[in-house]
């Protein structure tokens, strides 16, 4: 343990990550900043050409970062998994989707897990940062690594450490987000303390994997069960035309006692949606029903629905059906100004919509083509927003509320306007054509 921590502290230690998208990426850059040397690893070979020629694929993170560090030879990027023997710390930053069930679907960490039992050398550190549930770093990584006739705590060492990211939020980085870590043993902890303690000002230790694990899935879960609260409200408000962003507002002017969470058209992202599951499935392995954490999940599913059925009364008024109508959806990433749209909700829209007939187009200067993603596979790309479009369709239904738009503008073009986010700040003036849903 002491060989491997004074290596981390002298930063002779070369690092892993494994998985070079939203979460590992970042991870690679700052230690690369603390003048680590680092070897990013992922099977999609055009990222790893992308970091090699210094470029970026993610909107937040700059390309001459990346140009820097490879020109430094302190990073490289490879599909190349044997070299994982090379390095002292591996960080897995892989995917932990749900399936087609909405159960946990852990292929990626498994597959991770046994590509690197096959290389696992004496004296070096794996830690898990993908989100699960409580139990997966000892019940599946654990056997994987102890069945070399390694001994976890003195052979190798294995700790989990949530990732904390949060993409395009300019108050917190992955340096100043404290750092969540807990081990197999007490020694594994203290050389992933050791580690994650270079590169990130706050590290947070905690008594065991599990209880990291499960700390996560209560961050977000929280978020979650909230979200879903000021949903449901919203809901009720709009029946009894209130106008919910008023009340936050109002309500967070109290000092203490109150956190505000708003309303909008579902959840997005690759943690909130999917992380209640995690943790309602494994209680099924205790007898125990998660019926709070359940039925914040059931409200949040149904808020596309919700929104659907505005945009049906909304075009009713006019005298017209959704089917066949034009709609353009503005925003397709699942929060504002980041070019990440897993998960989103606008996605969810889409499928709705055109279940029902309408001709649906969408605008998102951050997500120029739609990929295939679990669940879906839509032929589109962003159209160009100009006046002409905005004055043709039927509806324009604000999704995601990206800073760049002029929504003044795009009110004052437009036929008729939903808004799920409050964009447009005052809807009064423009005749009853922009509608908050």
């Amino acid at each position: 343990m002491q060989v491997l921590i004074h290596k981390i502290q002298s930063k002779k230690a070369r690092i892993g990550v494994v998985g070079l998208g939203y979460v590992g990426l970042p991870l690679v850059i700052r230690f690369c900043e603390e003048g680590f040397t680092v070897t990013g690893f992922d099977v999609d070979v055009a990222k790893v050409a992308a970091i090699n020629a210094g470029r970026s694929y993610i909107k937040h993170i700059a390309g001459g970062q990346l140009k820097k560090f490879v020109k430094r030879h302190t990073l490289k990027a490879t599909a190349d998994f044997k070299t994982l023997r090379s390095v002292d710390a591996i960080i897995i930053c892989v995917p932990t989707p749900l399936n087609e069930m909405r159960e946990p679907d852990l292929k990626y960490v498994e597959q991770t897990g046994d590509i690197i039992a096959r290389h696992l050398r004496p004296g070096q550190l794996v830690s898990l940062e993908s989100t699960t549930y409580p139990g997966t770093t000892d019940e599946i990584l654990l056997p994987k690594f102890a069945g070399r006739q390694l001994k976890v705590g003195k052979d190798f060492f294995l700790v989990f450490s949530p990732e904390r990211e949060d993409p395009g939020n300019k108050n917190f980085s992955t340096k100043t987000i404290p750092k969540v870590v807990g081990g197999i043993t007490p020694a594994c902890r203290k050389t992933g303390e050791a580690l994650y303690s270079q590169i990130i000002d706050t590290v947070v230790s905690v008594s065991s994997t599990r209880a990291a694990e499960l700390t996560k899935l209560l961050e977000n879960i929280y978020r979650c069960v909230n979200i879903a609260l000021v949903n449901e409200l919203k809901m009720l408000a709009d029946r009894m035309n209130i106008d919910i962003w008023e009340v936050i507002n109002a309500s967070s002017t109290k000092p203490f006692g109150f956190a505000p969470f708003y309303p909008g058209p579902g959840l997005g992202g690759h943690c909130i949606p999917i992380d209640p599951f995690y943790l309602s499935w494994k209680a099924r392995a205790y007898d125990f029903t998660t019926k709070f954490i359940e039925l914040a999940g059931e409200v949040n599913t149904s808020m596309p629905y919700y929104v659907v059925n505005k945009v049906i009364e909304a075009l009713n008024a006019q005298g017209k059906s959704l089917k066949g109508s034009k709609v353009l959806v503005l925003g397709i990433a699942y929060k504002k100004d980041i070019d990440d749209h897993r998960e989103s909700p606008s996605l969810k829209l889409i499928e709705i919509l055109q279940g029902k007939g309408a001709a649906v187009l969408y605008n998102d200067p951050y997500v120029p083509n739609l990929k295939k993603s679990r669940r879906y596979a839509f032929p589109l790309s962003s159209v160009k927003l100009t006046e002409r479009l905005l004055r043709r369709v039927d509806v324009v239904l604000i999704a995601t509320d990206h800073s760049c738009y002029d929504y003044d503008w795009i009110a004052r073009q437009a036929q008729l306007v939903i808004d799920t986010r409050n964009a447009v700040k005052n809807k009064k003036k423009f005749a009853g054509k922009v509608i908050g849903a």
